[in-house]
């Protein structure tokens, strides 16, 4: 509890991300359908950690957007490096004496125990600042981390910088530090600025530490593929993978069977329940819900907004987009569920579709429970059809020629024909 209430964040999130090639600010691209930077900020709750300041830069606004109005920001107007950013977040956080967490908004990947166990160490062995490092095979692009004769940390050397003996060290800085606050405060004094860059780099501040005789240790990651920071598109789909893999697993550990999670893409915030199958090649974005004994897939793709109760089939080549799907439903071939509300115990023959965009306005199918729908029905929206209605194969029900409870309807347009029996 002490640790909590003695630490605060700066989350630094300014920099534009030139090699992602791109007008969107590097920390709002998407990593499994969710700017990378809210990862970063589930961290911060996760650790229960309340004084967190942001600094933003490029896109500023855009990155408020996201963050919400909750969110303490400061803008560092002129990109003039690491150290600049902190100084400015320092400013924004007050004089309060405690230890400052540094953050960054393109490391989505790094978890929750990593950090405490670097803020426990950070604590115990009452140091000035304490470096999160990890051990790389292929380091190309990372900081290097330097010890002395002793094997004890004493500086940071950027990849540009690196001689070529310092290019073969495999422990690289992850960028996450905690230090003492007045210590980064007498630190940041103390950089000069990047003559090649014109910036001041916060890992200058290790050297300094170092060399004034400050408290200086170092944690190392369990998992180098923590450290992982995004700054290309090729980074960014590396990331994506991983994430999908952690997902993938966190779905089957409570309870869903993912039959190959190789090819099954699920996205942060999507919940399914237990003893559902989801088959290979099958899409579910964000804010889906899918029911328990469910079976999804193969080459299915749920959009967001879509909510599937208990004992549904959604079977090979559905889309569905902000659909709501009742218990025992089966769709199971080839077709489109937009905007819809589908009762239990509706069967969807193949081929079918709601037809929901009418070139300028979305509009709602509403089917009831018990309904049979043709191979091959386009539903025009806004439509109803009743419960344990019908439509023939190929059917085309027009817009606003709702089918009552029972009957039966067939052809183009769809017209309610008498069943003799």
């Amino acid at each position: 509890m002490i640790m909590k209430k003695n630490t605060e964040v700066i989350v630094l999130a300014a920099g534009k991300g030139e090699r992602m090639k791109s007008s969107l600010p590097k920390v709002l691209h998407k990593v499994c359908s969710r700017p990378m930077i809210l990862y970063v900020f589930d961290l911060v709750k996760a650790l229960g950690i309340k004084k967190c300041i942001t600094v933003t830069g490029f896109g500023h606004n855009l990155v408020r957007a996201v963050l919400g109005a909750k969110a303490r920001t400061v803008v560092q107007k002129k990109l003039l490096g690491t150290a600049d950013a902190v100084k400015q977040g320092l400013s924004a956080l007050g004089n309060a004496p405690a230890a400052v967490l540094i953050l960054y908004g393109d490391i989505p990947l790094l978890k929750k125990e990593t950090l405490q166990k670097l803020i426990a160490y950070h604590y115990e062995n009452g140091c000035d600042a304490t470096v999160l490092t990890a051990t790389v095979e292929k380091p190309a692009g990372y900081g290097r981390i330097l010890r002395d004769k002793y094997s004890s940390i004493c500086g940071i050397v950027e990849e540009k910088d690196a001689d070529d003996f310092q290019k073969e060290i495999k422990e690289i800085n992850t960028g996450i530090i905690i230090f003492k606050k007045s210590s980064l405060k007498k630190a940041l004094g103390l950089i000069k600025k990047n003559a090649a860059k014109n910036e001041y780099y916060l890992t200058d501040s290790i050297g300094i530490f170092y060399k004034n005789g400050f408290r200086l240790e170092a944690v190392k990651a369990d998992d180098a593929q923590e450290a992982l920071g995004i700054n290309s598109r090729v980074e960014l789909a590396v990331a994506n993978k991983i994430m999908r893999k952690r997902i993938n697993r966190s779905m089957m550990e409570q309870g869903v069977t993912v039959v190959d999670p190789d090819s099954t893409f699920i996205s942060h915030g999507s919940k399914i329940g237990q003893d559902t199958v989801i088959y290979p090649f099958t899409v579910i974005e964000s804010d889906c819900i899918i029911g328990k004994h469910c079976f999804i897939g193969p080459f299915a793709h749920l959009r967001e907004g879509t909510r599937i109760e208990d004992n549904v089939l959604i079977g090979n080549f559905i889309e569905t987009a902000r659909a709501s799907i009742s218990s025992q439903t089966l769709v199971k071939h080839f077709g489109y569920i937009g905007d819809a509300k589908i009762g239990s115990a509706v069967n969807i023959g193949a081929g079918s579709v709601t037809a929901n965009f009418d070139g300028a306005r979305k509009h709602m199918t509403v089917i009831g429970d018990g309904a049979f729908i043709g191979s091959d029905t386009v539903l025009v929206a806004p439509v109803r059809v009743g419960k344990r209605a019908k439509t023939g194969a190929g059917s085309v029900v027009v817009k606003n020629q709702d089918i009552p409870d029972g009957e039966v309807v067939v052809g183009v347009p769809a017209r309610a024909i008498k069943i003799k029996g």
